[in-house]
């Protein structure tokens, strides 16, 4: 009775945390879709509208670090609570900003807010269900990445035509998020390392930091992080422009269709991948992380051909693009998973900041920048081939194409890195469960 109440338990905190996780990617997601308005009105190139992603990733990246150790040792709901209540307000702020700069800083900080969610959420679920599980519960969490990014692609358009501003957006995805903020303080934390087969200590760890990164696995799932969030956060930011130039799509309809591309097959995605993750993992003890490996192959493949037949129908970009997507969402379910399986319970929120650091300072961070200078130059590269002296709206859209294809290069490097990591996974999980076992010895002894 007591297990299966816990369990239900433990549901209930799962759906909470997907809704809080929801409303995180909706409200980061709002400038991607409203970035040709807001370049229109303040006269900005791509490399200026790069740094509006790239400032608030560097933010998240450098705040999550210590807020991640929170996590370790305080409360992770009040920690939760106080973030979404945070960056919600700060949203709202956002649609009252004036200029560029002033913009920018309130994402900066937006991105301090976001950064108390994730590492404090991803430890609260290692906590609440047994390693068997983990995967099918990360998917069910994870899916608020793409619900958030449909829903955010499906509306945002439908809200900037109905009230005839790109302002009123931030207002609305504000309220949502303030009233959640209020739940978050009221969940009942279970203990670190409760969903563990072995009793697991709860003394604090000495060279937390050193001690994560000491473990092979977890390096070469930073590289594989750091690639992947190039990849999309550089889809993310420019794929509703990249529509709007170069397929000559009108911001609604760019926006629907990168929420089909982004946001639909997540729903897919995560959670049959999940369930595929977790059949493969109870066969094959690094069985995830080559299934992620092969995934990317195809993701890398199909996001490739559609760049590369240039001006073709647009369905029939869409559908590949979204191959290519629907394969890359198993990242999350088997690499966050797999991280829970190689690190003990109580660095997890430590390492998870770890390795966010890696996947949004050198990769989200990275990502919207590099493709925004990238694609700056290719444009004019574009003009100075016509032999033409002035910048046009033909050669901005040729430029972004074809700095569009960094995405699936990033995608390529991270099945590699993928690859690798698998190698080292299966002594690396050994190693963690051993050492619970020699923390459990003394525990027990004491008791006695």
């Amino acid at each position: 009775m007591q297990n299966s109440t816990q369990a239900a338990n433990a549901w209930r905190i799962l759906f909470l945390l997907f809704l809080a996780n929801l409303f995180n990617f909706f409200d980061r997601t709002i400038p991607a879709i409203i970035i040709e308005p807001i370049r229109m009105e303040w006269h900005l190139s791509d490399f200026q509208l790069g740094i509006i992603g790239t400032a608030f990733t560097i933010v998240y990246a450098i705040a999550g670090l210590p807020l991640g150790r929170l996590a370790d040792t305080g409360s992770r709901s009040k920690l939760m609570g106080w973030g979404l209540f945070a960056w919600s307000g700060l949203t709202a702020v956002n649609g009252l900003v004036g200029s560029f700069w002033t913009f920018l800083l309130v994402r900066m900080g937006i991105g301090i807010g976001e950064a108390s969610y994730a590492p404090a959420a991803n430890s609260l679920i290692g906590d609440l269900f047994p390693a068997h599980r983990r995967a099918r519960a990360m998917g069910i969490f994870m899916l608020g990445l793409p619900l958030g990014l449909l829903l955010a692609f499906f509306t945002i358009g439908w809200m900037v035509k109905a009230f005839d501003s790109w302002r009123a957006p931030f207002f609305i995805a504000a309220v949502p998020g303030m009233i959640l903020a209020v739940f978050m303080f009221y969940i009942k934390e279970p203990k670190r390392g409760a969903a563990e087969t072995v009793q697991v200590s709860q003394e604090r760890v000495d060279r937390p930091i050193r001690r994560v990164l000491a473990v092979p696995t977890f390096l070469w799932l930073v590289l594989a992080g750091l690639c992947f969030n190039f990849a999309t956060y550089a889809c993310n930011s420019f794929l509703v422009p990249m529509l709007q130039r170069y397929f000559l799509m009108p911001l609604q309809d760019a926006a629907v269709a990168t929420g089909v591309i982004v946001g639909l097959t997540g729903l897919v995605g995560l959670t049959l991948g999940g369930w595929i993750a977790d059949k493969i993992h109870q066969r094959v003890a690094n069985g995830r992380l080559l299934f992620a490996a092969f995934s990317l192959i195809i993701s890398t493949v199909t996001t490739g051909w559609a760049l590369h037949a240039g001006r073709i129908e647009i369905g029939v970009f869409v559908a590949l693009f979204s191959v290519g997507w629907l394969f890359a969402y198993n990242f999350y379910t088997c690499v966050y998973t797999a991280i829970q399986d190689v690190v003990e319970p109580r660095l997890r929120a430590t390492a998870m900041a770890l390795f966010f650091a890696g996947l949004y300072l050198l990769g989200g961070g990275m990502g919207p920048i590099v493709v925004g200078g990238l694609s700056d130059h290719f444009a004019h590269s574009a003009m100075y081939a016509a032999g033409a002296e002035q910048m046009t709206e033909a050669y901005k859209a040729v430029g972004l194409h074809d700095a569009m294809y960094l995405i699936p290069v990033a995608l390529f490097l991270t099945m590699l890195f993928l690859f690798q990591a698998s190698r080292s996974f299966v002594r690396d999980a050994k190693r963690m469960k051993d050492g619970l076992v020699a923390v459990e010895v003394p525990v027990r002894a004491v008791t006695a």
